[in-house]
Formats: structure tokens, C-alpha cells, sequence
């Protein structure tokens, strides 16, 4: 490691200095968002399209693709994702 350089956690939020109850909580909308809008773009969906399939207004769509975390709980990413026909699986780490 050289001076100056920190290896991450693997999470860039508990990096960031968030404690670590937020920063999964944090991690987990992140990887949602990511993977809904992967999504939405290998179903080469319109936002209007992917607002109807995930059952929200297309300004919603707008957000999560252009990754305004800060509006979407974990539990609306959830929902989302579900709708969108993902599997939503939570792994613990021991």
C-alpha cells in the first residue's frame, strides 16, 4: 500500500465514513438502482415504456436512470425491481 493510498472496505459508503448500519443500507440502494437501470436498457425500454412496466410516472423513471438515489427507499427499489422481474435475494456476509 503506498503512503497516502487506503485499500477500500468494499463498501464505498463505510469508506466514505457513513456508519456501517447506512452504509448498507446505502450499498444495497446503490446496487438496485444499478441494476434496475441495466435493466431497462438491455430491455432497450423508453422511460415511458419502463414507467408503465414498473407501474410509476415516467419523471420516477427519470430518476432512477439518472441516479437519484436520494429519492428512491429501499423498500420503492425493491418494489421496483420485483416489478421489472428481477429476484431480489439478501446475502449476509459472516
Amino acid at each position: 500500500m503506498s503512503e497516502g493510498i487506503i485499500d477500500s472496505s468494499g463498501n464505498t459508503f463505510l469508506d466514505l465514513g457513513f456508519s456501517p448500519e447506512e452504509a448498507a443500507i446505502l450499498q444495497m440502494r446503490a446496487d438496485l438502482m444499478a441494476r434496475l437501470r441495466k435493466t431497462i436498457k438491455a430491455k432497450k425500454l423508453t422511460q415511458a415504456r419502463a414507467a408503465k412496466l414498473l407501474g410509476v410516472s415516467q419523471s420516477r423513471v427519470s430518476d432512477l436512470v439518472t441516479g437519484k438515489w436520494e429519492k428512491f427507499s429501499l423498500e420503492m427499489l425493491i418494489t421496483l425491481a420485483t416489478r421489472a422481474g428481477l429476484r431480489v435475494t439478501l446475502k449476509t456476509a459472516a
